[in-house]
């Protein structure tokens, strides 16, 4: 049997009620877990979750309101990152990286951050360097106030942004996960109160930048890196059971 309306009435007929509901239903909680994915990825940042820490799906679902099927489906995302480690039987935990995962992620780091380097000097603005000089300084302020949670982030948000400003969405992201791994292994091997470089590293950085000189620019990134490396201590860290509740007190 055929519809005798016209194309036209067809497509101007009003949605189905129910299908709408079950797309805003959708959408609904795929931005929750989009915001859950978040916290998660920002306490791994900022180290109030630790490697090795357990994230139990029952105690997650709990804090953050949602289904265990939901909070399965943000930690699959955060191990397909790596940032956290799923192991049958015994669940979901932050990623513990080895020494030898840790030497790899600056190696990597040093060969990729040093070599936008030259493409984006010849391409970085005015507002664009100021916008960085802004994250430094930021940077700058939560080391002097000692908030080390907020000196990692912002840390990261600058590689990062200096990524992000060469314009290639596939390079942004690499980076992207590459400091996401590298605050994991600062968590693990790193200093309290030390972040493994100068404070005004950054800012020297955006100076050559500024100057045009891509060369010294890429040269200086290797050394920002090598220190940074250096300053860690590889050596054994005990598992711990984070609180939870205590740790997305501000979600909530």
């Amino acid at each position: 049997m055929t519809d005798s309306r016209s194309p036209s009435a067809l497509s101007c007929a009003e949605p189905d009620p129910a299908i709408t509901s079950r797309l805003k239903k959708t959408a609904t909680g795929a931005q929750h877990q989009d915001a859950i994915y978040r916290a998660i990825s920002d306490a791994v940042i900022e180290h109030r979750l630790k490697p090795g820490a357990r994230l139990r799906e029952d105690a997650l679902a709990e804090v953050f309101g949602i289904s265990r099927t939901g909070i399965r489906k943000v930690l699959q995302r955060l191990a397909m990152e790596q940032l956290v480690t799923l192991t049958p039987g015994k669940g979901a935990s932050v990623t513990r990286p080895s020494a030898e995962e840790a030497h790899e992620v600056f190696e990597a780091r040093r060969l990729v951050e040093g070599g936008l380097l030259a493409k984006l000097t010849r391409r970085v603005n005015a507002d664009e360097l100021q916008e960085l000089r802004a994250l430094a300084d930021q940077e700058q302020q939560a080391l002097h106030e000692r908030e080390q949670s907020d000196a990692i982030k912002l840390s990261a948000a600058f590689h990062n942004r200096l990524a992000a400003l060469v314009g290639n969405q596939t390079l942004t992201r690499f980076v992207d996960q590459l400091c996401s791994r590298s605050s994991l292994i600062l968590a693990m091997y790193g200093h309290a109160g030390n972040l493994g470089c100068e404070c005004g590293d950054h800012s020297q950085l955006i100076d050559l930048l500024q100057a045009g000189k891509s060369d010294q620019a890429a040269e200086f990134m290797g050394r920002h890196l090598d220190s940074i490396e250096a300053s860690l201590s590889i050596d054994d860290a005990p598992e711990e059971a984070p609180d939870l509740r205590n740790i997305f007190s501000a979600y909530q």
